[in-house]
C-alpha cells in the first residue's frame, strides 16, 4: 500500500490529528539529534565507511525532519484569504524535499562505496560501533512504530514519508551491525564497503517512493478507490438520492477535497433538494473527518433530456 493509499483507513478527530503530527515531528528531530551525536563518536572510533554511511544518513534524517516539522506546521494552518483551500499541500513539497535529501546521501554513499572496494581500509574498535548502532536500531523501531501509527491515524504524506526513511534506517543499522562483523571480527575488508553499497542502493528506492507520494497529492490524484465507493454507497442510502455522478476527489495534506452531483426527484422543492444535500454531506463528513464536501443537485435525467434545457 502506498503512501497515498494509507488516507483515512483509521481516521481521527482533526484536532487529535494535528496534536499527533506536531509530536511525532518532534519526535523525528530529537531522534535524529540523539543519533548525530553518538554517531559522530563512532565514526571516529572505528573508522567504518558503514559508520559513515549511517552517520551521513541520520545527519540528512535530521534536516529532513526539521524541514517536516515546519511544512506540518505550516499545512496545519487554517485557510485564509490568500489560501481559501488551505495549506495543506505543503506537506507534499515537504515530501519532495525528502526525497531529494534522501536521494542526495543515497548517491554520496555509493560513492564512497565504491572508493572503499577500489581502496579497502580496516575497521578498528567494532565493539563500539556495534554497541553505538544497537542504539540507534532500538531507538528507530520505537520512533518508527510510533510515526506509522500517527500516519495511520492522520493519512499525512509528511509524517508518512519521514517513517519510510526512518524504516529503511533500520535495515541500514542492521546493514552496519553486519558490516560491522564481517569486517573486524572475520577480516573481510570487503564485507563493509560493499554492504554500505547495498545500503545506498535501498535509500535510493525509498527515496523514489517519497517522490511518488508527494508527486501523487500535487497532482491532485485521486482518493484510492475504496473511498470513492464509499462516498457512492453514503449518497446512494439517502432515499431521496436516484444516483450520483461526477464524484471527484483529490487530497492536500490531511484535508480531502470531495466534490459531487446528486440525482434526485426533478420537482423536488430547491428548499427539500438542498436539505437533502446538507445531509448527504454531514453523513460524508461523518466518514472523512475534516473533509471538505461540495454537492451540486440535479433533478434526474438533466444531462440526458433535453426538456429540461428549455
Amino acid at each position: 500500500m502506498s503512501l497515498f493509499q494509507t488516507h483515512l483507513l483509521s481516521p481521527v478527530a482533526p484536532a487529535r490529528t494535528a496534536r499527533l503530527m506536531r509530536l511525532a515531528t518532534y519526535a523525528s528531530v530529537g531522534v535524529a539529534a540523539i543519533l548525530i551525536i553518538v554517531k559522530t563518536g563512532a565514526l571516529y572510533a572505528t573508522g567504518a565507511a558503514v559508520m559513515l554511511a549511517t552517520l551521513v544518513d541520520s545527519i540528512l534524517d535530521g534536516a529532513a525532519s526539521l524541514l517536516n516539522l515546519l511544512a506540518v506546521r505550516h499545512s496545519l494552518q487554517p485557510a485564509d484569504a490568500e489560501h481559501r483551500f488551505g495549506h495543506g499541500k505543503a506537506e507534499a513539497l515537504a515530501g519532495l524535499g525528502q526525497a531529494a535529501f534522501i536521494g542526495g546521501s543515497a548517491v554520496f554513499l555509493g560513492f564512497e562505496a565504491v572508493q572503499r572496494i577500489a581502496s579497502p581500509e580496516p575497521v578498528v574498535q567494532t565493539g563500539i560501533g556495534i554497541a553505538v548502532t544497537l542504539f540507534a536500531l532500538a531507538l528507530t523501531i520505537v520512533l518508527v512504530a510510533f510515526q506509522r501509527y500517527v500516519s495511520r491515524a492522520s493519512g499525512s504524506i509528511a509524517v508518512g514519508a519521514d517513517a519510510m526513511h526512518y524504516a529503511s534506517d533500520v535495515m541500514l543499522n542492521l546493514g552496519v551491525i553486519a558490516g560491522l562483523i564481517l569486517s573486524g571480527q572475520f577480516g573481510l575488508v570487503y564485507g563493509d564497503p560493499l554492504i554500505a553499497l547495498a545500503i545506498a542502493g535501498w535509500i535510493g528506492y525509498s527515496a523514489m517512493q517519497i517522490f511518488r507520494a508527494a508527486y501523487d497529492q500535487i497532482m491532485d490524484r485521486e482518493l484510492p478507490d475504496e473511498d470513492r465507493k464509499k462516498v457512492r454507497a453514503i449518497a446512494l442510502a439517502h432515499k431521496e438520492v436516484l444516483d450520483i455522478h461526477d464524484v471527484r476527489s483529490r487530497l492536500a495534506g490531511i484535508t480531502p477535497f470531495i466534490q459531487l452531483h446528486l440525482e434526485m426527484q426533478p420537482y423536488l422543492s430547491l428548499h427539500d433538494a438542498h436539505l437533502i444535500a446538507d445531509q448527504v454531506e454531514a453523513k460524508v463528513k461523518e466518514a472523512f473527518p475534516g473533509a471538505e464536501v461540495i454537492i451540486h443537485q440535479d433533478p434526474a435525467g438533466f444531462e440526458k433530456n433535453p426538456a429540461f434545457h428549455d
